[in-house]
């Protein structure tokens, strides 16, 4: 295991670097990154980025905005939240959250913090409030973990940035996400409340590496040659409006559904009974670009025998999560799912 040194606070780039250190740069070991970014909101890769944020409130407080490689939902970063990423050189373990995240738990464990588990399918809590959310995604059999550590973090502004799904507060019996989260720091031992996010960040690592010293830990220091790849990507993606938010496509259908895998988001453009145009969106988890569901439903008759003939050939569970079937996907591009 391999430890990348960063201070770097700008999003575009720190979301660069993580994607060049999984796409692109070659380890036959597991690598852990760290980030700390300026204030930004971090979209799912699958999310419809205007639906998801207080559009006002981002501009009036310059609050950065950027979609990132993987699904899952929407996320507040600013200063006090820390940002970790597990790269593994292969995909042995693709969405088992538990195993992925467990030194994670342990070293806030040995920071002092008990009640420190693994709740629903990603998210990591203190007792019943969450200070962890994690996503992940596969690329050339090689997977990232990633996830927030809310450490000293204004959750205030996390209600006004955000626009949150009522019904995933209301599946969780939740009224609002302030009532759900806590930072780490008020859980720590009274001699530990001074720490800087840095230096919770410092005291994580020590723990995952399980050494006394930082400078025990192997380390590798990007190369002039690295920052070509990573700056390339950071203008090909993170920099990028299109990427970003993306214009929103034409539609006169939609229909939502909650599946345990997260919340899928159908928008059809149908005419003449017949599927013109398709897009998903949602907080879900897959392997695999729900671009291509999409682009095989296009011409499509709006029917259900039309729609699972055009289903057969494609794994679904690839692309939503192994627990949602062909069938299900039909009946939610029909309408005959109501939301729970």
């Amino acid at each position: 295991m391999i430890y990348i040194p960063n201070e770097e606070h700008n999003p575009r780039l720190n979301l660069a670097m993580e994607t060049y250190l999984l796409e692109e740069k070659d380890w036959d070991e597991s690598v852990v990154f760290f980030y700390i970014n300026s204030p930004s909101v971090i979209i799912g890769r699958n999310q419809n980025t205007i639906e998801e944020i207080n559009e006002e409130y981002i501009k009036e407080h310059h609050i950065d905005v950027v979609r990132r490689m993987s699904g899952g939902g929407a996320v507040y970063h600013d200063f006090g939240n820390l940002n970790f990423s597990f790269i593994l050189p292969s995909s042995d373990h693709f969405m088992d959250f538990e195993t992925l995240t467990a030194p994670i738990v342990k070293a806030i464990r040995d920071l002092g913090v008990e009640d420190v588990h693994l709740s629903g399918r990603n998210d990591l809590l203190i007792g019943d409030r969450k200070f962890s959310g994690n996503a992940m995604y596969k690329k050339k059999n090689r997977i990232v973990c990633h996830g927030t550590l809310l450490f000293n973090s204004d959750l205030t502004v996390v209600n006004d940035a955000l626009k949150v799904d009522p019904s995933k507060l209301k599946t969780k019996g939740i009224r609002s996400v302030k009532s759900r989260v806590t930072n780490i720091l008020p859980h720590l031992p009274k001699k530990k409340q001074n720490l800087t996010t840095e230096q919770f960040r410092d005291e994580i690592l020590k723990s995952i590496f399980e050494v006394a010293d930082l400078k025990e830990i192997p380390i590798y220091v990007f190369t002039n040659e690295d920052w070509k790849h990573i700056d390339k990507i950071a203008q090909e993606y993170y920099e990028n409006w299109d990427w970003n938010y993306g214009a929103s496509p034409d539609f006169n259908t939609k229909y939502k559904h909650r599946f345990p895998t997260g919340s899928v988001d159908v928008r059809l453009l149908i005419k003449g009974n017949t599927i013109e145009q398709a897009h998903f969106y949602g907080d879900f988890f897959g392997s695999e670009d729900v671009e291509k569901i999409a682009k095989a439903l296009e011409g499509c008759a709006y029917s259900k025998e039309a729609i699972m003939d055009r289903l057969a050939d494609i794994p679904v569970e690839l692309f939503f999560g192994s627990s949602v079937t062909k069938e299900e996907v039909a009946d939610l591009i029909l309408g005959n799912l109501v939301e729970k």
